[in-house]
């Protein structure tokens, strides 16, 4: 019931209202419509000074953070929909590359290459739309550990793991098998911290 009604297009496009509607009232012109902390990657995009600022894309407004609020809403779930694509890619990887360690078949070799190139190629992209979407309008800091620090955590190993992975996997069986299996049990685990919130 709880799911159906928080799943429902109405329930949302109010909740999205409510949170225009105070943004609308809660910043005034003075104030900085921008988190205080921001990656990297959005400071440099979307940030005071940033690309999309200075170039006049997207300037600095309460009507234009609106819309970039709901482009980020857009990445993220995008972002959570290739990152379920890419863990089956990933189990497919495992399941194949298994199969390649006992038995060598240059068909079933093939095969793992390709799925290992859209399984990279669907994680890279699912990588660049969580870091290069635009900043949310608050970015709290929380004391201990969250599901949130967790995720930023875990995503840290599974992206060194899956740079590690392509590195060796032509040079060192050994070291691309492990870093797979790293790179597979971290991401897993990312998507499963805010599954279980």
């Amino acid at each position: 019931m709880l799911f159906s009604l928080l799943s429902s297009p109405s329930y949302l496009l109010a909740q999205s209202e409510d949170l225009f509607t105070s943004i609308r009232e809660d910043v005034k012109s003075d104030e900085s419509l921008l988190p205080d902390r921001m990656i990297f990657t959005q400071r440099f995009l979307w940030g005071e000074n940033g690309l999309f600022r200075i170039t006049g894309i997207s300037p600095l407004n309460t009507k234009q953070r609106e819309k970039e609020l709901k482009l980020r809403r857009s990445m993220l779930k995008i972002h959570q929909i290739i990152g379920y694509l890419t863990l089956a890619g990933m189990v497919t990887q495992g399941f194949l590359g298994g199969k390649l360690y006992n038995n060598w078949e240059e068909g079933l070799y093939r095969t793992h290459k390709t799925v290992g190139n859209l399984t990279t190629l669907s994680y890279f992209t699912g990588a660049g739309l969580s870091l290069f979407s635009p900043p949310p309008l608050i970015n709290k800091k929380y004391k201990g550990l969250n599901s949130i620090k967790a995720h930023k955590y875990l995503a840290s190993i599974h992206f060194s793991a899956m740079v590690t992975t392509g590195i060796f996997k032509n040079r060192n069986k050994k070291i691309h098998k492990y870093s797979a299996y790293t790179a597979v049990g971290s991401f897993a685990a990312a998507m499963l911290v805010f599954k279980f919130n």
